[in-house]
């Protein structure tokens, strides 16, 4: 019995969720659905040949080659410490102060992530590092764990930002120029995240404790001690934005930069050198398991038309261009309890993208406010993964404080999304500026 291509779309999404549902990762059910899809429409031959074709491609393609550097630069710093002395010096100049600790918490969280480039990974580390310091010194434990869980959302918007990387790579956008465009919005976050804090203490002023003063001459040794990943960060972002490498280069610069400062500073040994290139290694295997998957999912929604009958769909609602941006805005709030934010643009932008591009939005702006929606999804109340990371780490906290904590910071990304759809030039300025 042949179907019609609308009724086989619709069943490989029933399929592909319910092999979601049964804990099959995420790109192996992407792929599995892809490929049975496309061989039921266009023949077992085809699809066969198309697996070894797009695993190859995927695999040996240059510009992809970001994503394992970017990575492995990340794990290089990860496992030199970085983040331990990022806090502290953080702590060592504002942790005096009455919720300095929080505000130390968002400005080392920004550090590491611009570095780090994952969000997870900024969570998890400063869960170990910055949340037994703030319970020393008396910090409850919602505010303690919600400012980890936001902070650990800039990992996805600061350059090099490996969930920006993958849109762009999806979308076939200029990979730097969707860095530049993190830059403003990110800082902007941090800027924001700070206010919420000071918001905080002004109205609970007893609520959270002051800290240790410490005498200049210590302050000043900590800040000193991240010279190295301010230089290395500057070098990457500064030669990515003024032409002198591209993309691909930066992560191979970043990469061997991290691991030459590493060693430079005695922070790196053999444990810890082979320690960072496992996780790397497994972290990028695991992302390009789920690009193949995606890139082959992404076959069959073409073949069946798929996008450009849901494009069809949203622009004739009558909504307006914003109305459906905020339909798709929703989406990914929801998604956002289900599974983690790589997972989520590398399955719903191959179908939502031509929509964007049908209603006239920039694709370098959409990108970033698609990364924050995403991002904010992964901590929001009812399920926020981010959140059970922290709770992964954190066994002594319960989901709700941990919520609890974090509903400020909800507040204040909601308002941050709406300055950014309302003035895009904000994040589209930098790359604006770029060659």
């Amino acid at each position: 019995m042949d179907l019609s291509t609308d009724l086989i779309a619709f069943l490989g999404f029933i399929a592909l969720f319910a092999l979601m549902l049964l804990r099959v990762p995420v790109g192996m059910a992407m792929g599995l659905v892809g490929i049975s899809g496309y061989a039921y429409i266009a023949g077992p031959g085809p699809a066969l040949k198309l697996v070894g074709q797009t695993s190859m491609r995927t695999v040996t393609d240059y510009t992809f080659g970001v994503i394992p550097m970017f990575m492995l630069m990340g794990a290089f710093v990860s496992v030199s410490g970085v983040s331990r002395e990022l806090f502290k010096a953080a702590n060592s100049m504002i942790g005096h102060l009455r919720g300095g600790l929080g505000v130390a918490t968002v400005l080392a969280c920004g550090g590491f992530a611009a570095i780090c480039g994952s969000s997870v990974a900024t969570a998890a580390t400063f869960s170990s590092v910055a949340y037994p310091e703030m319970r020393r010194f008396g910090y409850p434990q919602s505010f303690s764990t919600g400012v980890i869980a936001a902070g650990g959302t800039l990992g996805a918007m600061l350059p090099p930002s490996t969930v920006l990387a993958v849109y762009a790579i999806l979308t076939q956008q200029d990979i730097g120029k969707l860095f530049m465009a993190g830059v403003i919005p990110g800082l902007l976050a941090m800027l924001l995240y700070v206010v919420t804090i000071m918001i905080i203490v002004k109205v609970k002023p007893n609520w959270l404790p002051a800290g240790e003063l410490r005498p200049w001459s210590e302050r000043l040794v900590d800040v000193r001690a991240v010279w190295a990943p301010l230089v290395l960060f500057l070098f990457v972002i500064g030669g990515l934005y003024g032409g002198f490498f591209t993309p691909t280069e930066a992560g191979g610069v970043g990469a061997s930069g991290a691991f030459i400062l590493g060693l430079v500073r005695g922070k790196l040994d053999r444990a810890k050198i082979k320690e960072a290139l496992l996780s790397a290694t497994r972290t990028a295997a695991a992302v390009f398991t789920v690009l193949i998957g995606a890139l082959m999912f992404g076959y069959f929604l073409t073949i069946t038309q798929t996008p450009q009958k849901l494009t069809g769909f949203l622009t004739g609602l009558g909504i307006g261009p914003y109305g459906v941006l905020a339909l798709i805005m929703v989406m990914y709030l929801v998604l956002g309890c289900l599974m983690d934010a790589m997972a989520m643009i590398i399955l719903t932008v191959p179908i939502i993208f031509p929509v964007i591009v049908q209603l006239g939005f920039d694709p370098i702006w959409f990108g970033v406010i698609i990364v924050m929606t995403v991002e904010l999804g992964l901590i929001h109340p009812p399920v926020g993964m981010n959140v059970f990371v922290i709770k992964s780490v954190v066994q002594d906290v319960s989901f709700t404080t941990i919520f609890k904590g974090v509903l400020p910071f909800v507040v204040t990304d909601i308002f941050r999304l709406i300055i950014l759809i309302s003035f895009p030039i904000i994040a589209l300025w930098l790359p604006g500026k770029m060659g």
